[in-house]
């Protein structure tokens, strides 16, 4: 049976000055031995926003998901919950995202079956993600890049954010 699992990311994306995430799974409702757990805000990718600036983002990691209990695939939506808000501050954001199955302790391998990359940006604002079950998995953003208005629709400045998650 396939069921698919929501779980907003990136909730607050650059515009709080603190870390904020959000996981949702439906592992608890129907008896799923799985679980998803956000990634340490020290391990989150990271980035630096000023006004009319280009710049890059710092990989890291988003959440790790335990799904070793369980042979069903598993179809997950990344999300970015607030591009309502960015699109007035950035004229571009691309967050390229990775999908790792980990092979050994604190060793992971990319997720095959996948040929091309998946970005995700403040104009697809969503991503849809295959896992097959029995693994545990990491899901990160590996790089990104982005133009920083500095300039909201409402008037107010950028100021320099850098947390994800």
């Amino acid at each position: 049976m396939k069921r698919k699992l929501l779980f907003p990311v990136i909730a607050a994306l650059l515009l709080t000055p603190w870390p904020v995430a959000y996981a949702y799974d439906e592992a608890m409702a129907v008896n799923t031995p799985m679980t998803i757990e956000v990634a340490e805000p020290a391990a989150s990718p990271s980035l630096n926003a000023y006004g009319h600036s280009i710049g890059g983002v710092k990989p890291g990691d988003l959440f790790y998901i335990d799904s070793s209990e369980t042979a069903t695939d598993m179809f997950y939506t990344l999300y970015i919950t607030n591009t309502d808000e960015l699109i007035h501050y950035y004229r571009y954001m691309n967050l390229n995202i990775g999908v790792y199955v980990q092979t050994d302790i604190d060793k992971w391998e990319k997720v095959g079956g996948n040929p091309e990359d998946i970005y995700l940006t403040i104009h697809n604002g969503m991503v849809n993600i295959t896992l097959p079950g029995c693994g545990n998995y990491k899901i990160t953003v590996d790089k990104g890049c982005f133009y920083c208005h500095g300039i909201g629709g409402d008037g107010t400045e950028t100021p320099p954010r850098r947390s994800f998650t």
